[in-house]
């Protein structure tokens, strides 16, 4: 499965991909605006938005181009590596605990 990550603590990308790889998901992780998202998120098969830590106008990018693709929207208020557990629980239905 693949996963994009928009929003979420600078500090914190390296936990995230660590935890994606422990699920057996293929991660990118877009934590701060770097020009357009159009040509890098790709088509995955879930994107995950930390609405927390995220600018208005990136959310408003992300999920228009999501909608175009039909990919599945995750929003998460809290960018905690917990919440992004929960998230993939909940979409590969398994729990590594």
């Amino acid at each position: 499965m693949s996963i994009v990550i928009i929003g979420g603590n600078e500090r914190m990308v390296c936990q995230y991909e660590d935890i994606c790889k422990n699920y057996g998901c293929k991660v990118k992780v877009f934590a701060k605006e770097n020009g357009s998202l159009k040509k890098k998120i790709g088509v995955p098969d879930l994107l995950v938005l930390f609405t927390n830590t995220v600018s208005h106008k990136m959310v408003i990018s992300a999920v228009g181009e999501a909608k175009r693709n039909n990919i599945p929207v995750a929003r998460v208020h809290s960018s905690s590596a917990t919440a992004l557990c929960g998230i993939l629980e909940e979409a590969l239905g398994k729990s590594l605990a």
